[in-house]
């Protein structure tokens, strides 16, 4: 053993966690998905206090040996059923939160993740509540945000959520991660209007996004009253210039 290592043995034989403050740390989801044209995140109400009957970001505590991701996982199977180990879902971090009152029960740090789970646009995974949610289910977003009836700071979580989502659609394809991997003009079209809130002009987006897209040579099966269209990937490239949101209401014309 040489010196340095038995003087690191005796720092640590010395140390006491207890000296310094205790923190938590906890995870909490921002699980968007598009239905029907509107955009829609995963919501459990709360089983337990603080906040019991409460809306709240699915979440939890993170495990003595689980990494963030692993517990960010876990905590989403058991409290809303579903599994991003089986479901065509992007995940990344979102951010840290660390306001030392954002939490009644102690100091708690979350690492709050953003993932986008891709679907049709028809219909969602079911939700099925478990652990300490009292129930789960899929909300409007933009309801939820201008109702500010969410648990903890999870009203802020989920506005910086969306926010990274918004902003990151206006330069890269991120939208269609939240889509199937081939897909529509008309798909992907819908999901920047539900995110931003908009009605993006049918042949200004469809010229925007061209290059950006690959050309699979395959069309939708005709339905009743339409015609077959033509199915897409997305590749890594960025828009440039970034896509602008803005709504297609007519100019007014200017009084004299």
């Amino acid at each position: 053993m040489t010196p340095e290592t038995d003087s690191a043995g005796k720092f640590l034989e010395s140390y006491n966690p207890r000296d310094y403050p205790s923190v938590a740390l906890t995870v909490d989801l921002v699980v968007f998905a598009v239905a029907r044209g509107v955009l829609k995140v995963a919501l459990v109400r709360r089983g337990e206090h603080p906040f019991k009957d409460v809306l709240a970001l699915p979440g939890g505590f993170v495990g003595a040996e689980e990494s963030a991701g692993k517990a960010a996982e876990r905590e989403l199977a058991e409290e809303t059923g579903l599994d991003l180990g089986r479901l065509p879902v992007h995940i990344e971090q979102l951010a840290t939160y660390t306001s030392p009152d954002r939490d009644p029960r102690m100091r708690v740090v979350s690492v709050a993740h953003l993932a986008l789970l891709a679907s049709s646009g028809t219909s969602l995974p079911m939700i099925a509540a478990g652990s300490d949610a009292a129930s789960a289910g899929w909300y409007a977003v933009h309801d939820i945000l201008r109702s500010d009836g969410l648990a903890f700071d999870h009203a802020v979580i989920l506005g910086d959520g969306l926010a990274r989502l918004a902003g990151k659609m206006e330069y890269t394809t991120v939208a269609a991660r939240l889509l199937p991997e081939e897909f529509t003009l008309t798909q992907l079209r819908t999901v920047y209007d539900a995110v931003w809130e908009t009605t993006l002009a049918a042949g200004n987006f469809t010229r925007k996004m061209m290059p950006q897209l690959n050309d699979t040579g395959r069309k939708t099966r005709g339905s009743t009253g339409g015609a077959p269209a033509a199915l897409f990937t997305a590749t890594d490239r960025h828009i440039h210039p970034p896509l602008k949101r803005f709504p297609t209401a007519p100019v007014q014309p200017r009084r004299s």
